[in-house]
């Protein structure tokens, strides 16, 4: 039998024990733990669910990766076209990793109201293109079907629909200009099917999503040709090579950049948020580390004279450690306990009945995400685990300076 086991059972089942002096100190011990374990699973949680929302609402509106005419137009709009005779498309299949590729041109408008107008730009799509990440934003109607012929149907953002009081099923005029500006501009007349919230207002306030085939009409372009394409991948955390990859394969005067680098401010200003979390963590291990080390101390005090006995029985000194150390390891398991049980249980609640809003001008989402993995949760558990019995192994050292004789006769 584990002797040093069954005492410190016996300790931890005594009634003596919670109603002793040590008791309010080692509840605040306990406190400390739950409280570090709900704080860290918190910041893990919302600072990984905040940096996926971000990043997928990025990679719906550009992809992954752009593929572009090699030149100096920095604008929003398509002005020199690409032809679809590719080796990559339809199917990019010359680079791993790869899921998906689409076509896609853009084209700035005007659209005009009775009372008001508004800038936009007409993201024309085709047959080929991917809906999936907007399904989760779409808050009313449906999505644009651009399989069979050419529509008039649109999808725009609610912001937009708010700042022009649009509705699903009305109708409105774009003016697009042309190259000379003495001609007579474009006028097309859209109706609107869809609307769509990403929560990110750089981009909702931007972008109306419709057919292709009237922006190649415009720019008089053939039906093989196309603005740019769009690469979606697998694994995001191999997106810079699967860019440097997709970039030495296609044709010398194409360009391809990553949403990374094209939206260099947004993921730099996200991945703060791991030094935060890293920050959160240290601290709320030490802060509960210190707290275990003041309740073993006051554990140790209080056992002076069952110490003194044990030695005078024969007890070596890491004998008796172990028995503060099995009592300390049941106190840090009943923290993480209480800890995971509040921690998981808000996180929850934030996840299904969205309680904390955000303000999406500055966080670019409506409400707090939250990531929850059973991997980060089983790693927190055991790292805070064995860093706070490391720390505990310290103070434990002060048995081994207890004199027998005086433990004895100590009162």
């Amino acid at each position: 039998m584990n002797y040093e086991f069954f005492i410190a059972k016996r300790i931890i089942g005594n009634k003596a024990y919670k109603s002793s002096v040590s008791a309010p100190i080692i509840k605040i011990g306990i406190t400390a733990i739950a409280i570090g374990i709900i704080v860290m699973l918190i910041a893990i949680a919302t600072g990984i669910g905040l940096q996926q929302k971000i990043r997928d609402k990025v990679v719906a509106f550009n992809g992954h990766v752009m593929i572009t005419n090699f030149d100096t137009n920095v604008s929003d709009e398509s002005e020199m076209p690409i032809s679809i005779k590719q080796q990559f498309y339809p199917k990019f299949t010359q680079v791993a990793g790869v899921k998906h590729i689409q076509a896609v041109a853009t084209k700035f408008g005007v659209v005009r109201t009775d009372t008001d107008f508004e800038g936009i730009i007409l993201k024309g799509v085709g047959g080929d293109y991917d809906w999936r990440y907007f399904k989760e934003y779409l808050v009313e109607g449906r999505l644009p079907d651009f399989y069979k012929d050419e529509t008039n149907d649109v999808l725009i953002s609610q912001y937009f629909a708010n700042r022009l009081q649009f509705k699903i099923g009305d109708n409105f005029q774009t003016v697009f200009g042309k190259e000379d500006i003495n001609q007579i501009p474009f006028i097309r007349t859209f109706n609107i099917v869809g609307i769509y919230n990403s929560g990110f207002q750089e981009l909702d306030e931007k972008y109306v999503i419709g057919d292709i085939r009237h922006i190649q009409r415009m720019n008089k372009w053939g039906n093989d040709q196309v603005g740019s394409f769009e690469v979606f991948i697998d694994d995001f955390s191999q997106i810079e090579t699967k860019g440097q990859e997709i970039y030495e394969y296609i044709p010398s005067n194409l360009n391809s950049v990553t949403v990374v680098r094209k939206y260099e401010s947004i993921f730099e200003w996200i991945n703060i948020f791991d030094n935060n979390t890293y920050g959160i963590i240290g601290i709320m291990i030490l802060v509960a580390g210190i707290n275990m080390i003041t309740a073993l101390l006051v554990l140790i005090l209080e056992r002076t004279q069952m110490i003194g006995i044990l030695k005078a029985l024969g007890s070596n000194n890491w004998s008796i450690r172990k028995v503060f150390l099995y009592n300390a390891t049941y106190l840090i398991g009943l923290g993480l306990l209480w800890g995971n049980v509040i921690g998981i249980g808000l996180l929850l609640a934030q996840k299904y009945f969205k309680l904390i809003p955000l303000d999406p001008s500055v966080y670019y989402v409506t409400e707090a995400p939250v990531y929850i993995s059973l991997d980060y949760i089983l790693l927190l558990n055991i790292g805070t685990f064995l860093v706070c019995l490391l720390m505990l192994l310290i103070p434990s050292v002060i048995i081994t300076k207890i004199s027998p004789v005086k433990a004895i006769r100590f009162d």
